[in-house]
């Protein structure tokens, strides 16, 4: 069950690409849905959520850690769908959350500026000069933010398993190029790497349940044992406890949790359903 996630600064190619290797394959194509189920389920705007994955932070964000919160519910519904396979994902920061998953291939679309230009005039009816400024600004906050956030670049060939260029070769080759790779045997499913995206998964569930009342929890999981970690005040500690088995009760795939809350205090409770 292939995966694939495909970024691009052509929004407009990015899709059609995706479109033909889902149909292709006969799999699932998402994108934008992973914003509406995320707002839908940790109930938050929508126009929020879109743009805490686009816009680059603000100083008062940065200090604030204003868009974490919104980033880990995103996070959480994309890992979620992208475990059960078949998955071709088509936008931005996808590929920042599989990064060690062997079995899904992580793709970068670019194009020339002037393709990139020219787009822009037709999607937006703007002229050049303008058209020009908004690329420009759109790369800009693109970099900003995955440097802010995950101190990386978006444009690192590293972060990628296939990077093709499209100003000279047809939509359809580049669908080519991208299920020839899919055939590969590193890429095929294997029960290994099927656990580590699942672990990955409901360790992202598990932030997002608890990351609007404890931002500063660090949380990671094993084969269905959550351990999460904080530093709270002594004082605070049985309270934040209890706060934080109330707020993951009933997270599917939880067999034990640990919660570390300060040096060598260590609680231990199996999670039953």
């Amino acid at each position: 069950m292939p995966i694939v996630t495909i970024s691009s600064p052509s929004q407009k190619k990015r899709r059609i690409i995706a479109e033909r290797i889902a149909e292709r394959l006969g799999h699932d194509c998402i994108s934008r849905e992973i914003i509406l189920e995320a707002s839908e389920q940790y109930n938050v705007p929508e126009i929020k959520l879109a743009k805490a994955i686009h816009d680059s932070p603000t100083i008062f964000e940065r200090l604030s850690h204003g868009k974490e919160r919104y980033v880990s519910f995103f996070k959480a519904s994309l890992l979620n769908n992208l475990k059960n396979g078949s998955i071709i994902y088509h936008g931005i920061v996808g590929h920042f959350f599989v990064q060690n998953i062997p079995h899904v291939l992580k793709v970068r679309i670019i194009d020339s500026m002037e393709n990139r230009i020219q787009e822009e005039m037709e999607r937006e009816d703007v002229p050049e000069s303008v058209a020009r400024k908004r690329v420009a600004q759109e790369d800009k906050e693109r970099y900003n933010w995955c440097s802010a956030l995950y101190k990386m670049d978006t444009r690192d060939p590293e972060l990628y398993n296939l990077v093709i260029n499209i100003e000279r070769i047809s939509i359809d080759d580049c669908v080519d190029l991208i299920c020839s790779a899919l055939e590969k045997e590193y890429f095929k499913e294997t029960a290994e790497a099927e656990k580590l995206l699942k672990d990955r998964a409901l360790t992202a569930t598990v932030k997002a349940a608890i990351v609007p009342k404890y931002l500063d929890a660090k949380v990671s999981s094993y084969d269905g044992n959550v351990m999460i970690r904080m530093d709270p005040p002594v004082a605070q500690i049985p309270k934040k406890e209890r706060d934080i088995r109330a707020l993951i009760c009933g997270i599917d795939g939880i067999k034990k949790v640990e919660l570390d809350l300060k040096a060598k205090a260590i609680s231990r409770t199996p999670m039953h359903k």
